[in-house]
């Protein structure tokens, strides 16, 4: 049995509004990172290290170039429709709902890393990059209500009319 239209709507919207207080309070978690950081400078012992620099460099590299193309692989518009063909607008809803989630995780994760590049070297600047790209991050994973209604809507709703089916080929080779 089909889920109603408002069924799919109050999913939606509690699944949104998960998404986005999980989003908001990692950007906040981010924010505060670097606020302790800072309080904590008077107490980090300064050490300079090129394989701590370049380790974090990567990393966050890694991580935050992967998180862009992890976001465009979750949200390519065959795999949406793929999957709510198969699993319907509760599938489609739960996906949107995991990928942010996934993303808002990653980017944390890259503000942990400048964090803990801080507590290793003394110098609170890493936290503060990393903060800075994982807040980015955080930023573009945010999800709009308006584009998942729209995912959904355009998706996940089975019109009442049948697909028009294609046109034959013609080609004079063939005497058509």
């Amino acid at each position: 049995m089909d889920p109603t239209p408002q069924e799919v709507q109050a999913e939606l919207w509690r699944r949104h509004k998960a998404a986005a207080t999980t989003v908001l309070g990692l950007i906040v978690a981010t924010l505060l990172l670097s606020v302790v950081a800072y309080l904590g400078q008077p107490y980090f012992s300064e050490l300079e290290s090129r394989q701590i620099d370049w380790g974090f460099l990567i990393l966050v590299l890694i991580l935050g170039l992967g998180s862009v193309a992890w976001r465009r692989t979750k949200f390519n518009p065959t795999r949406l429709q793929d999957i709510a063909g198969i699993a319907g607008p509760s599938g489609l809803i739960r996906t949107l709902e995991k990928t942010t989630l996934q993303l808002a995780i990653l980017a944390a994760g890259i503000a942990v890393v400048g964090f803990v590049a801080t507590l290793m070297t003394g110098q609170e600047f890493y936290t503060y990059r990393a903060s800075a790209i994982g807040v980015i991050v955080l930023l573009y994973s945010y999800p709009s209500k308006r584009s998942w209604k729209k995912l959904v809507e355009r998706y996940a709703t089975k019109s009442d009319e049948p697909p028009v089916p294609p046109e034959p080929p013609t080609a004079p080779e063939l005497g058509l």
